[in-house]
């Protein structure tokens, strides 16, 4: 795993007389998604790492060949279970907080294969770590979605055909959940304090895999957690790149358990670093934490060993964070600590809330 903290301003975030926007909540897209819509409406649900008095969306199409239009956007606030729901987390919003999103003043909008698009400025107030409610209303028969897959948060749909429930704030029209984003790309707010956002690129231990779903306690959300008890321009934005099997050498495939050498996974890190940098962003590197499944071996642990000697003392990044030292055994240093091992790869929420403490919040300011 490789994994790198861009901080400050987004590149697309611009300055308001009232604030700037700043990345609150993002995910990657991944693929191009099996899920046929027609004629429905999507509830999708993101926590926002900070607050602000308005906010704005990106939807992306980044894996379709086909362009998609999306009839009616609204935005508006999960609300909290009640006695008699059949789901840890539903599709019903606070009353009176749904408000339609508009694309350049206007209500619809159509996305052309792998492109992106960036809503109108929605009034809305909202506070750090809430859950709100994207709804996308697809007129068209036969779409597929541009998706992220293993998104740790249930969304919702309602059944094929059943029009335009964009509107509506009750959970009645969302027959069925899914655990994939479909087209939701990022969520920013427009904050007066917060003064950067932090980004985390890694594979499936960033993207969440053996967290709870819907219990928003990968290590990420604890770091958001934590910098949402500090002031002012102290908390930042936090946004999660993570995708299952991410590697910087191959593709789809982690890089160590493929086979790639030492020298390719460090030449492919400083590659990350230049670019990051480039774009005037700081960058921090992760270490690579133990594995034992059966696919892995004596010689892969120590390839991992050697580069994380490289991550901690290269200097070739402006920070390093050891996620090996806060969830390995001490008695065992090339395995995870057993009670933060879930399946030999992944570590348990315990292990990643020890993971968002490893982080220096100094540091990363």
């Amino acid at each position: 795993m490789v994994l790198a903290f861009a901080l400050g301003v987004p590149a697309q975030s611009i300055k308001a007389q009232t604030g700037q926007w700043i990345a609150a909540w993002g995910t990657s897209q991944e693929v191009y998604g099996s899920t046929t819509v027609s004629n429905r409406t999507i509830r999708m649900f993101a926590r926002v790492a900070i607050g602000g008095q308005a906010l704005r969306i990106r939807l992306d199409n980044t894996f379709s060949p086909a362009p998609v239009t999306f009839a009616k956007v609204y935005i508006g606030q999960q609300a909290v279970k009640r006695s008699g729901d059949s789901a840890s987390r539903n599709a019903r919003l606070v009353a009176g907080s749904n408000r339609q999103v508009f694309f350049g003043g206007v209500a619809g909008v159509t996305i052309p294969p792998g492109g992106s698009v960036t809503s109108d400025e929605v009034q809305m107030n909202v506070r750090a770590s809430q859950d709100l409610g994207v709804s996308l209303f697809v007129p068209d028969s036969g779409i597929r979605p541009s998706s992220h897959n293993a998104a740790q948060t249930r969304s919702y749909l309602t059944a094929s055909g059943a029009g335009d429930a964009a509107a509506d704030e009750s959970s009645t029209p969302f027959t069925s959940s899914t655990t994939t984003m479909f087209w939701l790309k990022g969520i920013d707010v427009l904050s007066a304090t917060s003064r950067g956002a932090i980004v985390a690129f890694g594979d499936s231990i960033t993207d969440g895999t053996c967290s709870t779903f819907d219990g928003h306690d990968r290590w990420l959300d604890w770091l958001a957690f934590r910098l949402a008890s500090l002031d002012g321009a102290a908390a930042k934005g936090v946004v999660n790149e993570g995708l299952s099997s991410n590697t910087i050498t191959t593709i789809r495939a982690n890089d160590i358990n493929r086979g790639a050498s030492r020298a390719q996974i460090t030449a492919g890190m400083q590659d990350i670093i230049n670019r990051v940098r480039a774009a005037g962003i700081r960058i921090f590197g992760a270490t690579i934490i133990p594995r034992s499944d059966s696919g892995w071996s004596a010689a892969k642990t120590q390839l991992r060993n050697e580069v994380n000697q490289w991550i901690r003392t290269g200097g070739a990044f402006d920070g390093v964070v050891d996620f090996d030292k806060a969830v390995r055994d001490p008695a065992h240093v090339d395995l995870l600590y057993p009670p933060y091992n879930c399946d030999q790869v992944h570590p348990t929420p315990l292990a990643y809330v020890e993971m968002a403490k490893a982080i220096s919040l100094t540091a990363i300011r």
